[in-house]
């Protein structure tokens, strides 16, 4: 709980950030015209659920493991196309790339300002 007292306005955005990539990597299916393809759309359904959920908690309380798991999250998103073979579905991997890089980037800030913050203090 201290931690939630001590986080910056920009740790917050961070996480909030991250739950409308989440958001948006789960809508891409539709969006981008790939529900057809299983594989690819279950990804994004299931990496951008557990990316918005794992913001969520982060929003709510936040703690450090929560942007780990983000960063994996959002490493997964980036190589998923091509270890689940969609890699030639163009909208699915530009989806999840793009998408995983903003996790990823916001997670490996959120975890810089953690460990900077402990520190400082």
């Amino acid at each position: 709980m201290a931690n939630d007292v001590t986080r910056g306005t920009q740790e917050t955005a961070l996480d909030v950030v991250n739950l409308v990539v989440g958001i948006g990597l789960m809508l891409t299916p539709w969006m981008l015209g790939y529900t057809a393809e299983t594989v690819a759309a279950w990804n994004a359904w299931v990496a951008g659920a557990l990316i918005g959920l794992v913001a969520i908690g982060a929003l709510v309380s936040f703690a450090e493991w929560e942007e780990w798991a983000n960063l994996v999250l959002g490493i997964w998103a980036i190589i998923s196309p091509w270890i689940l073979g969609f890699a030639v579905i163009t909208a699915a991997v530009w989806a999840h790339v793009i998408a995983g890089l903003i996790v990823a980037v916001l997670a490996g800030l959120e975890l810089w300002f953690a460990r900077h913050r402990t520190s400082a203090a």
